[in-house]
């Protein structure tokens, strides 16, 4: 199992560096004190955002009291962090600078150049969007690709492992503008954050993204690559307009023949394997998007679903066997319970087949799953 990050960064060599590059600004800093503040009782059982806001608090003890003096050391400092420590630099604006947004923004967009300030301008978002979007706008012009991609990470309705922005999620307007200044940027990275900001748009307001999807597709390869990110949640839950979109056809004459597993019954840790025949009875050529769904049982009764992708190809009139692997082995993003589970195949966002599985507990401890 990979190491966890909080056991990477903020470890006791990482924050003497830290302590290093605030002392080589700031020679009257009582790195002593904050090392001795870091580490309490506690710390060993923070999770990496709690030691992130632990060491922004340190800060904040340690540092001038006056707000811009502090901030001034840490702006300076910025250059010579190194590492998941430099979160604490923009937590710091998000701590101690909500008061003071003439010094406080301009600091989030500084920081930003060395660690994404994505987080902590969320707050500022949530309190006055239309000053707070008058920095992501500048930003989205920016020279520096870490900047402008910040302009469409930071405004993210639903940017992950941050705090939600509920103005943003009922009415996304003000994003846009951003969005249409990155759609053609020369980077990768912030063109994979636009598409990510539009299918977070897509959650609460699929006409918004659809209707901005048929005015850009077609306009070069990136934007088309854009569009299709950022219709991905559409296409999973089987919009029709998405489909229709991207060329996927009326699947009334796609159908699915002989669903069948390999076992009807297996215990979790196991493997099955499950085929089935697609059969395509249109007079010509179409365009079919293959999907399946597992339908899980979960703790107390509840079910969760998860899509996953076949293929997307053009297919002749015809039949054409297929043949997947789905795991039901426990891993740091699913657990599995016993129970009744299903598999359900998908063509073109409609469930043309599905059939269900027994799933009961491992086998005892010593004794490997049989595949």
């Amino acid at each position: 199992m990979a190491e966890p990050l909080k056991n990477m960064f903020f470890t006791h060599e990482s924050l003497a560096k830290f302590v290093d590059a605030i002392r080589r600004i700031y020679p009257g800093f009582d790195g002593e004190s904050f090392l001795k503040l870091i580490h309490t009782p506690q710390w060993e059982g923070l999770e990496l955002k709690e030691r992130m806001r632990h060491t922004t608090l340190c800060l904040g003890k340690t540092l001038p009291k006056d707000y811009r003096n502090a901030l001034d050391i840490l702006k300076k400092a910025a250059p010579l962090v190194k590492g998941f420590e430099a979160a604490s630099l923009p937590d710091f604006v998000e701590v101690y600078g909500r008061e003071d947004w003439e010094a406080s923004l301009p600091a989030l967009k500084h920081f930003t150049y060395y660690f994404s300030s994505e987080f902590s301008v969320r707050p500022f978002l949530d309190e006055d969007p239309e000053r707070a979007m008058a920095l992501m706008l500048e930003c989205a012009e920016d020279s520096e690709e870490n900047v402008r991609r910040f302009a469409s990470e930071g405004c993210r309705p639903r940017l992950p492992w941050a705090m939600a922005l509920p103005r943003f999620k009922k009415d996304p307007s003000p994003i846009l503008p951003v969005l249409e200044k990155l759609k053609d940027d020369p980077s990768e990275f912030v063109r994979r954050s636009v598409a990510n900001n539009l299918n977070d748009i897509s959650k609460d307001h699929p006409e918004v993204v659809l209707d901005l999807a048929e005015k850009w597709l077609g306009r070069s390869e990136s934007t088309d690559w854009i569009v299709k990110q950022a219709c991905r949640t559409l296409l999973k839950t089987g919009n029709t307009q998405a489909m229709r979109l991207f060329g996927f056809g009326n699947p009334s004459n796609l159908h699915i023949r002989n669903l069948r597993f390999s076992r009807d019954k297996i215990k979790i840790g196991e493997d099955i394997h499950f085929f089935f025949d697609l059969d395509v009875e249109e007079k010509e050529s179409c365009r079919v998007r293959l999907e399946y769904r597992v339908d899980y049982a979960k703790s107390q009764g509840k079910r969760s679903k998860k899509i996953f992708q076949i293929s997307e190809n053009d297919y002749q009139p015809g039949i054409y066997a297929f043949k997947r692997k789905q795991t039901f082995e426990d891993m740091s993003t699913r657990k599995h319970y016993p129970g009744k589970h299903s598999i359900a195949v998908v063509v073109n966002g409609e469930i043309k087949a599905e059939k269900s599985l027994t799933l009961g507990q491992s086998p005892p401890s010593g004794q490997p799953a049989p595949k």
